[in-house]
């Protein structure tokens, strides 16, 4: 049996933080209508603990993900794939949608500075989901 779900691969460099944080809210928002990877092209060690604080005042819990490295086949069996920063490093297939979101890298920064860059990653995955799944509200 297939999964007919559509997959959204997220992609920034460490995948630590921008997409870790859009991964988690494409689970939470679209309610598991929706198969979600993430990825990066240089990964990182562990998720940045200030995007997980951050994630978890939505009521949102990341801190058990682990960076991956990115792979041709995550970007092969994505309909839809989300780059954060991370330049030509994806490789690009027919009929695989793409979309490069410019959002600041929270690397370093304090939680004052990374809830704008998580509540605009909430606002265009809310948009994505509303385009992508049937009847899917906007929250």
């Amino acid at each position: 049996m297939t999964d007919s779900r559509p997959t959204v691969l997220f992609v920034c460099v460490h995948n630590a933080g921008r997409s870790q944080m859009a991964a988690g809210f494409t689970a939470a928002l679209s309610e598991q209508g929706v198969r979600v990877l993430s990825a990066g092209s240089e990964p990182a060690d562990r998720v940045n603990p200030v995007a997980v604080a951050a994630m978890a005042e939505e009521g949102i819990d990341i801190a058990g993900k682990q960076p991956e490295l990115l792979t041709v086949d995550a970007v092969r069996e994505s309909d839809v794939v989300i780059t954060m920063g991370c330049g030509d490093v994806c490789p690009v297939f027919p009929g695989t949608r793409y979309e490069d979101w410019e959002l600041p890298d929270p690397a370093g920064l304090g939680i004052d500075e990374v809830r704008p860059i998580r509540d605009a990653i909430r606002d265009r995955v809310a948009a994505l989901l509303a385009g992508l799944v049937p009847g899917e509200v906007a929250r």
